[in-house]
């Protein structure tokens, strides 16, 4: 592989101009798609297998008309002190709103007048009207929400506090703020890590036009696959992490093979036949990784991370191409590694990239205490993680919205007038296809749940025009994302057979609460497969990267640690509240579903990255014939910077998002980030070596039966030296006759 690489460097770079025209007409290819493809939909959502999929088929079934996964909206009323809703003039305003939600947008399938459904506060001072639309949350137009957002103004303006719920409002987080800051983070990093502005502008250019393909890409697709509008979010945060690491890793290459004497353009070829080699497999982890989120059984999951996938796909093909080819437009004004331009250091000379350096310097710590440096890490990470042991999942609701937003301020008036449960009603579909008389077993249903200690109230609604299906609202007690909720529903899930066994009808529990509950089940159940499935592919690409058994195996087992670690550090802020001010956390719950899933996919992905392209250095040196401490030395001398660099790159991009108002992004910002920070700082940088230390040579260690096995794929480079000795015996490195044979071999 890494001749095959080392010809392709060199032919990128010497028909660069091609190249680069070819990866712009793509650029443009692409836009032009995005552009004519319109505004993408919200793109569909289910949970295939769960009951409250089945109960939302079947209500979309037999209620023509209705949608069971509809978007919903609560109007809040609270008279004015002293006041009550019934009130003549407090009643005509009440009123007149109502009015005009129903008249606001023909996407409103429905409006509850609170007088006519006795939605009023025992106190009396507390109503609200429920609105039902014809469509989901994410389909709804901006018209309509802004039709909704002022519909209590009037009765504002008369004294009344009117405040609104529902998912209704909802809608995704803008985009931009958070890859804003991760790439001026990128740019300073950069700058310092290579000392050159033209250096450190080649990732930053190469990986946006890298993004810019894979994120139009998938808008011009989006429509036609049903990708949606959420679905760029990963793929952009991704893309944008991994193009920057990508093209860093083959410029400092690049930098490091002129101070070791050779011309542009043979430097060129060595850095992508070696760090190339490195650049491929560390790509592949990560498309195993989001590849992987099929498991899950959650076809919006899936596709996102397909579409992730294939924006990895062409950051590493711009790496392997497009940026030797920059490389050869930048000619001189990319220095060799130890030279600074004159803006940044005056011109100091080449030769010191032969220097100790920081990393040197702490790779002969490590090697002269290993066992302490091992036990440091391994304890401190395993005290981060054990919060875990007390992890509580769900999906956080709009009680954890900040106090500023009308969404939480709607959320707790209701739980102030009417109890907690009403911020979360649960939906039971009777099904009476198959019983002999429908009202009696809604009535059934209805004195069953009625009994069940959790339930608030019970609401029988009115059945279909067929006269054989029938729903029943319950009210819970507890808040929407309480284990007390939860509880309730599998509760009155058992008691469904009883029910179907004495009256013939089947009873189906749904709605926006049994729906977070059941998707967060199917997480549950689907970790341990998805982390079998990643951890087990990625550990047999990097037993052919590395020829070891040991090495991906400890690579495997600090990747583990540190995800733990992590998660380990969400529960506390974020379930526990430590720290929770610095980070904005206004209300504590249970951790988002998806976090566990979404950790591994995504930091296993990263983190081999920083595995391959620290410990191929240390191979390379090993199998050239340095012992396994100068081994680690070596590439840690010239590895470390640039994984440094990488990582807090990473963590900016990342970091980014934790402002987020939202607090399902605000967590994935946070757990990522100091997921990232473990595994690179603490696990790569300190375990990694330690292990390596302590086990010496039988780190390389592989069966023989095995080496005969696996293919050589010579990440390393060996192959290539051996390749490039051959032809440089008879006419000398720098002869462009043999160039030319070499590329056109």
């Amino acid at each position: 592989m890494a001749t095959f690489l080392y010809r392709l460097g060199r032919g990128a770079f010497r028909r660069r101009g091609l190249v680069a025209l070819i990866w712009v007409a793509l650029l443009v290819l692409a836009g032009v798609g995005a552009s004519s493809a319109g505004t993408p939909k919200a793109g569909s959502f289910s949970i295939p297998g769960t009951e409250a999929q089945r109960a939302f088929d079947l209500m979309e079934e037999r209620f023509p008309g209705q949608r069971a996964d509809g978007a919903t909206a609560r109007v809040v009323f609270k008279a004015p002190e002293g006041k009550k809703v019934t009130d003549p003039a407090v009643k005509a305003e009440v009123e007149k709103t109502v009015n005009g939600l129903r008249g606001g947008s023909d996407q409103v399938a429905n409006v509850a007048d609170p007088y006519q459904s006795k939605a009023i506060s025992q106190s009396g001072d507390t109503a609200y009207a429920s609105v039902s639309y014809k469509v989901s949350s994410m389909e709804l137009t901006e018209e309509t929400r802004e039709a909704l957002k002022d519909s209590g103004e009037a009765a504002q303006e008369a004294g009344l506090t009117v405040e609104i719920g529902g998912d209704a409002l909802m809608t995704m987080p803008e985009q931009g703020s958070g890859e804003i800051i991760g790439v001026a983070v990128a740019a300073i990093v950069l700058v310092i890590t290579f000392g050159s502005l033209v250096a450190a502008g080649l990732p930053l250019l190469t990986a946006l036009i890298g993004v810019g393909i894979g994120i139009s890409s998938i808008t011009a697709l989006a429509n036609v696959l049903d990708l949606g509008s959420t679905t760029s979010t990963l793929a952009m945060m991704i893309g944008l992490a991994v193009g920057i690491d990508y093209a860093l890793f083959i410029v400092s290459r690049y930098r490091a093979e002129l101070a070791d004497g050779r011309d542009q353009e043979e430097a060129a070829g060595r850095a992508v036949g070696t760090a190339g080699s490195a650049v491929v497999f560390a790509g592949l982890t990560v498309v195993i990784a989001l590849v992987g989120l099929a498991v899950v059984n959650i076809p919006m999951l899936s596709k996102m991370g397909f579409a992730a996938a294939g924006t990895v796909v062409i950051a590493v093909l711009v790496a392997l191409t497009l940026v030797p080819a920059m490389i050869g437009f930048a000619r001189k004004r990319v220095l060799p590694a130890g030279t600074k331009s004159r803006l940044f250091g005056k011109g100091k000379p080449a030769g010191a990239a032969d220097k100790p350096n920081g990393g040197t310097r702490w790779a002969r710590f490590v090697l002269r205490r290993p066992l302490v440096v091992l036990l440091v890490g391994v304890i401190g990470l395993g005290a981060m993680a054990v919060p875990v042991s007390k992890l509580e999942m769900g999906l956080p609701d709009e009680g954890s919205q900040p106090t500023s937003t009308t969404q939480r301020r709607a959320y707790d008036l209701l739980s102030d007038g009417f109890g907690p449960g009403f911020n979360g009603p649960l939906l039971m579909i009777v099904d009476g296809k198959d019983a002999k008389d429908l009202d009696q077993a809604v009535r059934k249903v209805t004195d069953t749940v009625k009994g069940m200690d959790g339930v608030a109230a019970v609401v029988p609604g009115m059945p279909n025009k067929a006269g054989n299906t029938s729903t029943v609202t319950v009210i819970p007690k507890d808040r929407p994302s309480s284990e007390k909720t939860e509880a309730l529903v599998h509760e009155i899930r058992d008691a469904g057979p009883g029910i179907k066994k004495d009256t013939g009808a089947q009873v189906l529990v749904t709605g926006q609460t049994a729906m977070n509950i059941d998707f967060s089940q199917k997480m549950n159940d689907a970790l341990l497969p998805y982390l079998a499935l990643v951890v087990g592919l990625a550990f047999l690409l990097l037993m052919l990267v590395f020829r070891s058994v040991l090495v991906p195996l400890k690579a495997a087992l600090g990747f583990l640690l540190s995800v733990v670690a992590a998660l380990g550090a969400v529960v506390a802020v974020f379930q526990w509240g430590w720290l929770g001010s610095l980070f904005g956390v206004e209300q504590t719950g249970p951790i988002m579903s998806m976090m566990p899933i979404f950790m591994v996919g995504v930091v296993f992905g990263l983190a081999m990255d920083y595995e391959v392209f620290l410990v191929t250095r240390m191979r390379e040196a090993y199998v050239h014939g340095e012992r396994p401490g100068q081994a680690i030395v070596t590439g840690f001398h010239h590895g470390a910077r640039v994984v440094t660099a990488a990582a807090v790159i990473m963590i900016a991009v990342f970091a980014g998002f934790i402002g987020s108002s939202e607090q399902m992004v605000k967590m994935i910002g946070f757990g990522l980030a100091i997921a990232v920070f473990f595994d690179a700082f603490v696990v790569r940088m300190a375990i990694v070596p330690a292990v390596l230390a302590l086990l010496g040579h039988k780190a390389w260690w592989l069966p023989g039966w095995l080496d005969k096995l696996l293919p050589n794929v010579d990440v390393e480079g060996e192959g290539l030296r051996k390749h490039l000795e051959s032809g440089e015996a008879g006419r000398g490195q720098d002869d462009p006759d043999t160039d030319r044979r070499l590329v056109n071999a």
